[in-house]
């Protein structure tokens, strides 16, 4: 790794708070991060490619090379005076996430904000923005509108699509339970999520649980929370790291075994499982060590009457989330045309979700 004062020296930001967008020079090392003079952070990632982040946005060059014909760049204008931000939505260990309104459109958003001066917590960020920018509007996945920096608080936020009907967990808390025509149609769109982070971007997501699936009034449902994806280069790579929330963690990972996407369809299938049932199919009440050698020693779960594909303590036997969208459970209900949003308006009072964004609305206004 460079020393400081190399780094300095050979690294030219993107664009500057004060002149803007420009092009410039990356950097070749492994993975760093750089604060200039003039308010921008430079990520820099061998894996990730260069991210740099300011108070008017994001820009990411795809290449390392200076004299590289192949390099691309890509640009997220989302300045921060031109959000006007709300309360707390929810929190976690690594961010915090507002409720905030993007003045040229008038649109509402989600901002995750996180601190940049925690390795781990800069490295899911690095993650996270890598997954979402290169596929801001794919199926089955939070929608990305940008992120910038705020040199006040050292944080980075991210722009994300607000899901105002909360996630499948808030449901099964209210509903108890998801009818099999309303989880088939959303499993089926939670997969083509999961086969695009597996199939095309390699990444396994390694934290799927009912907090992390949201759902919009429009009756969408969406993948979230993408900090501690791994990344996998080609169909033979795997996994050796133990992060995530063990509840939903896969055997192979709890024996600290190689894993791969398998280890995410196990995550789903608990979720599913839970959904369809309204209960969690391990006692979870005795401490996470009890729980994982429930994991490990009892019977793989199985919904009732076999809704969906069992779950298999051998990832090899698991099926691909692809191979998913063609199971019975998913083709079942696919012609009757199940209203989605009339589901999340039926569980979530949209009366008074409309009065909060009327308050922010009039806020905003005047």
């Amino acid at each position: 790794m460079a020393g400081l004062e190399e780094l300095k020296k050979k690294l030219v930001p993107l664009f500057d708070a004060e002149k803007g967008f420009s092009s410039g020079l990356a950097l070749d090392t492994s993975e760093s991060y750089m604060l200039s003079d003039g308010g921008t952070v430079n990520l820099l990632s061998r894996s990730y490619g260069v991210y740099n982040i300011n108070e008017l946005g994001l820009q990411k060059c795809t290449s390392w090379a200076v004299d590289d014909s192949d390099s691309s760049e890509k640009t997220y204008r989302c300045a921060s005076r031109e959000m006007r931000i709300f309360g707390a939505i929810g929190s976690g260990a690594s961010s915090v996430v507002q409720r905030a309104i993007y003045i040229p459109t008038h649109r509402i958003l989600a901002l995750k904000k996180i601190n940049i001066f925690e390795k781990e917590k800069r490295q899911q960020l690095l993650t996270e923005i890598w997954t979402l920018c290169e596929a801001p509007c794919s199926q089955g996945l939070v929608e990305f509108h940008g992120t910038f920096y705020t040199p006040d608080s050292g944080q980075i936020s991210i722009a994300l699509e607000y899901m105002d009907g909360g996630s499948l967990a808030d449901v099964v808390q209210i509903r108890k339970r998801i009818s099999e025509p309303v989880l088939s149609a959303m499993v089926q769109k939670l997969l083509h999520g999961l086969s695009y982070l597996h199939g095309v971007r390699h990444l396994v997501h390694r934290d799927i649980k009912p907090a992390n699936l949201l759902v919009n009034l429009k009756g969408e449902p969406k993948i979230t929370d993408f900090g501690i994806s791994a990344g996998l280069e080609n169909s033979m790579a795997v996994c050796a790291t133990f992060v995530g929330t063990v509840t939903y963690m896969s055997p192979e990972r709890i024996r600290n075994e190689n894993y791969s996407y398998p280890a995410d369809i196990w995550s789903l299938g608990l979720a599913l499982f839970e959904c369809s049932t309204g209960e969690f199919p391990y006692n979870a009440n005795e401490g996470a060590v009890n729980l994982m050698l429930q994991i490990l020693d009892d019977p793989s779960p199985s919904p009732p009457k076999q809704l969906f594909h069992p779950n298999s303590k051998d990832p090899d036997a698991r099926p691909s989330a692809e191979q998913l969208l063609s199971h019975p459970f998913i083709r079942k209900y696919e012609h009757e045309r199940v209203d989605l949003a009339a589901f999340v308006r039926s569980v979530f009072d949209p009366t008074q979700r409309l009065k909060d964004l009327a308050d922010m609305l009039t806020m905003h206004y005047y």
